[in-house]
């Protein structure tokens, strides 16, 4: 069963005050009592990468404010849902958390089976930053704006590539979405991951990318390939000459990417509002919200309520541009 507006916004109505949190009568909870042993962090993708990295500066801060290990626990596979599903699957006590990503509703629209149902067995905490894609494409493609670019590629269908981080990633939706709104035939060359993609982008082999900021970050300035435009609402500060694809012409490149932190459905209350809010503190925080900006992201720090509603808005969306660009994953 896959996410959908009406869930989401029922999980921020129960969590704004309201007795109930996915049908379940939950009950109190003194705020003093959690917690009161080892936190466990799941991250469902490989130490080492943006995901990892945040969640052990979150989880260090947490170890010192609250005098309780928060133990970092990378559980790769299946593309995150290895991860996703064992704190689906966890106690609701607050003590098994998931750092997740947007691939979480992506995937249900991605894939027939997840073993999860993302509405229903997750309780939003706290949207942590947002991240962005961008469009590039090396210096020897002769087209310095996104008009120039769809005018080379209609000129030559079929003849342009792009590459994008993976098959079913953020970058690959939104090359598909370009595709369909320009009315343009480019060839999807999947890597995997950021690194290899951007090593061919420098090295010419691929016409055209969509790379996240954190990946690209160390190059904005460089000039050693072009910034085309960028996915969300608004330029990013580093490099304010580059256009959104809305100030470009196009539309439906708004939902940015995300990092966030869930529980278990049915965790009680006044749990997950505790850890949100000293997320949110933690977020803040001079230091860690420098670190976040130096990795290419925007540091948010939100309330559940907050991140609800912004699945609730995004889910659909990204679900179109799967369904209209017929993309299907195993």
């Amino acid at each position: 069963m896959k996410a959908t507006r009406r869930t989401w916004l029922g999980q921020a109505a129960a969590l704004g005050g309201g007795a109930l949190l996915g049908g379940w009568q939950l009950p109190a909870l003194a705020q003093g009592s959690y917690p009161g042993r080892p936190i466990r962090m799941v991250v469902p993708y490989p130490a080492g990468g943006g995901t990892d990295t945040i969640a052990r500066m979150i989880g260090q801060r947490l170890t010192e404010a609250w005098g309780q290990p928060v133990v970092v626990d990378n559980k790769p596979g299946a593309s995150g849902m290895l991860g996703n599903d064992i704190v689906a699957k966890a106690p609701p006590d607050g003590y098994a958390v998931l750092l997740g990503i947007t691939a979480m509703i992506q995937s249900p629209s991605l894939y027939k089976r997840i073993p999860y149902d993302v509405g229903r067995d997750f309780a939003p905490v706290s949207l942590l930053a947002r991240s962005f894609d961008l469009f590039v494409v090396p210096n020897r493609v002769p087209a310095n704006t996104m008009a120039e670019f769809v005018a080379l590629a209609k000129a030559s269908p079929g003849k342009l590539s792009y590459g994008s981080y993976g098959n079913g990633t953020s970058s690959h939706l939104h090359g598909e979405l370009l595709k369909m709104q320009a009315g343009l035939d480019l060839v999807h060359i999947p890597y995997k991951g950021a690194a290899p993609l951007i090593s061919d982008v420098l090295g010419g082999q691929v016409d055209s990318a969509f790379v996240d900021v954190t990946s690209a970050n160390s190059y904005l300035s460089s000039g050693k390939f072009k910034i085309l435009a960028i996915t969300g609402t608004q330029r990013y500060k580093s490099i304010p000459s580059v256009p959104t694809f809305a100030q470009a012409g196009f539309s439906g490149f708004e939902p940015s990417g995300w990092f966030a932190v869930f529980l278990p459905a049915r965790t009680p209350r006044e749990v997950v509002g505790r850890l949100s809010a000293e997320i949110g503190r933690i977020v803040r925080l001079p230091d860690i919200s420098q670190r976040l900006s130096a990795m290419g992201l925007q540091p948010v720090g939100s309330s559940p309520e907050e991140l609800a509603e912004v699945i609730a808005a995004d889910t659909p969306k990204w679900a179109r541009i799967v369904r209209d660009a017929h993309i299907q994953l195993d």
